[in-house]
């Protein structure tokens, strides 16, 4: 299946103060005209909201509802709401609406509205903007209802799922910034990094296993929490990445440990940053070859 429909309409920048209007509800025209063509790119908190909603493991909910794609030039793993063959979400039910309503996506929660997530290479912590995305078939635009970013944002009870994506963007932005020098991650480093986030039951299999017991100095009261606390179990696993990936000390390990890891990364980030020089001085000669023929 291919990724679901995107739509080509650029969001207008929203300064901070901004009001709008708009309102969805089942009288105006437009209704569930935006489900019928979806591209919802899912958070892994939105995936715990989904498989408690559905009462289903990760595994199944990521097989039933959802396709994958890379979210940039080095594979870094995302994944999209599975559509219908028509591009509708599998989740609307016609002249109704969200049958998920309750635990309904970020993305959903947020249209027409966009979450921009920054984070300038001079500065320590990210910043947020927002933007509006004006479709031509959403008639939303023309209700009165008038408000502003952090009404809207309270009323589609968008707060906690911000919260709660953090660690999340974080880690998206992290991975951004640090350029090409690093590379693309080993297919190792992408799996873990695709099971942590989206696939938490998954991870606590892997974090109730022998050997990372033995590589993580954690109270059994951590492991009895994440066994049974699906939020808590991704609050960890952001914190695992965050260490895994990019050397952060957030989780104690046994001693030994961690000087072990750190010298295995530095060798592993030195090979491949000569395999990338590598790679583009192969792609000059190549270049050069072809103008001289």
């Amino acid at each position: 299946m291919e990724i679901p429909f995107k739509s080509s309409v650029l969001p207008e920048l929203m300064v901070e103060g901004k009001r709008f209007n708009f309102r969805c509800h089942p009288q105006v025209s437009c209704f569930n005209a935006c489900c019928r063509q979806a591209d919802i790119t899912l958070t892994p908190y939105d995936l715990i909201r989904i498989k408690q909603h559905l009462g289903l493991g990760s595994t199944e909910v990521l097989q039933r509802h959802t396709v994958p794609f890379e979210m940039d030039n080095h594979g870094i793993p995302g994944i999209k709401m599975r559509t219908t063959d028509e591009g509708a979400c599998l989740f609307m039910v016609e002249g109704e609406g969200c049958s998920i309503y309750a635990n309904r996506p970020t993305a959903c929660r947020y249209y027409p509205v966009a979450l921009l997530a920054m984070k300038p290479s001079d500065e320590p912590n990210e910043k947020q903007a927002y933007s509006l995305v004006k479709e031509e078939h959403c008639k939303g635009h023309e209700e009165e209802q008038e408000q502003s970013i952090d009404e809207y944002r309270a009323e589609q009870g968008v707060i906690d799922y911000d919260e709660h994506n953090r660690d999340f963007l974080q880690l998206i932005l992290k991975k951004k910034s640090a350029g090409p020098a690093i590379g693309r991650p080993s297919e190792t480093s992408l799996q873990l990094f695709f099971m942590a986030c989206y696939d938490i039951d998954r991870f606590r299999k892997f974090v109730a296993s022998a050997s990372f017991r033995a590589s993580y100095a954690l109270d059994a009261s951590v492991f009895e929490q994440i066994e049974h606390d699906d939020v808590f179990a991704l609050q960890f696993a952001m914190a695992f990445l965050k260490q895994v990936l990019f050397g952060e000390k957030t989780i104690e390990e046994q001693e030994g440990v961690w000087e072990r890891r750190v010298v295995e990364r530095q060798e592993v980030w030195e090979l491949r940053r000569q395999a990338e020089i590598a790679r583009a001085e192969q792609k000059k000669e190549d270049l050069m070859r072809e103008v001289g023929s």
